[in-house]
Parts: C-alpha cells; sequence; structure tokens
C-alpha cells in the first residue's frame, strides 16, 4: 500500500498538468510568450520550432521537483512529493509529446485518426490553429478537447465580434 499516495500524487498531477498547460498556453504563449510560439502556428519546414523551448521550461519544473525531493539535492532535507510531482511533469510532458507533436501535428508518425477521442483532439486542435494570430481561437487545452461543433460556433462567434481573424478552410 505504500505505493498508493505516490501514485495518486503522480495522477493528480498529470490531471492538474493540463490545466497548467491550458492556462500558459491562452494566457502565455499566446500573450507575451508570442515571440517563442509564433512560428508553431505558421507554415515551415523547419524540425524544430522556436516553440520548442516550452518543453524546456516543462523538463524544467519536473527537474526541479526531482531535485527538491531528493536528499542528495538538499542536503538530507527533502521534500518526499516532490519526486512524485515530477514524475507526474515528466508523464504529462510524455504524453503531450505523443498527442500533440506525434498524433496532431504528425512530427513523429502518421497516423490519421477515423473516430473516437483521438480524432475529436485532432479536430479540435486544428480548430485552435484556425485563428491567423495570437488574438481569439479556442482549444489552448493539449489532451482534453471540447466538441468540435461547440468550438466551431465559438469561433464563428469570434469572427463575427471582431476578436479573431478566422482562416476561410476553418469552417467557422
Amino acid at each position: 500500500m505504500d505505493f498508493v499516495v505516490p501514485l495518486l500524487i503522480v495522477i493528480a498531477t498529470i490531471a492538474a498538468m493540463e490545466w497548467v498547460a491550458w492556462a500558459s498556453h491562452k494566457y502565455i504563449m499566446h500573450g507575451w510568450g508570442w515571440g517563442w510560439h509564433r512560428d508553431h502556428h505558421e507554415p515551415h519546414d523547419n524540425m524544430l520550432e522556436k516553440n520548442d523551448l516550452y518543453a524546456i521550461v516543462g523538463a524544467a519544473m519536473s527537474i526541479s521537483m526531482f531535485a527538491v525531493g531528493s536528499p542528495l539535492v538538499l542536503g538530507g532535507a527533502a521534500w518526499w512529493p516532490g519526486t512524485w510531482i515530477g514524475l507526474g511533469i515528466l508523464g504529462y510532458g510524455i504524453i503531450y509529446t505523443l498527442v500533440h507533436d506525434g498524433l496532431v501535428h504528425q512530427r513523429y508518425f502518421k497516423w490519421v485518426p477515423k473516430r473516437g477521442y483521438a480524432k475529436r483532439l485532432v479536430q479540435a486542435h486544428k480548430l485552435h490553429h484556425a485563428t491567423i494570430g495570437k488574438e481569439g481561437g479556442v482549444s489552448f487545452g493539449f489532451v482534453w478537447a471540447r466538441d468540435p461543433a461547440k468550438l466551431k460556433a465559438e469561433l464563428k462567434a469570434q469572427r463575427e465580434a471582431g476578436i479573431a481573424v478566422v482562416r476561410d478552410s476553418a469552417g467557422a
């Protein structure tokens, strides 16, 4: 039973990281951090993007928590949940890399889902990329995807209100 609490910490951290990722994406990447994120929204043939620097930020968060949880780093004054929080952040990073970079943007493998939640994730993220520039937009999460029909309606309302410039092919 010694594994139950650490496992719950890891699972809770993975769940919390979706909120952290959503808030970071909406308010940092599409705000003052647009300089790193812009190239992710523009066509290019580069293997890497400036946007990939955000993965280094996530890795630093995970490594920092591992350090806080290690008695070797803090001279015996470790905070034991730190290790498990660090593992949860790492787990979320792996999920993000597989889902966002792999499945949605097909940087690592080619597979277009025909149904199910994987298709919904791809559709929601394509709708996120339907806007031009950093203003407006929908679907800022990476693993949780709202109903694409509701996202299209939200994009249409943003376009009509002059909040966002939506690409013609977005269906909004």
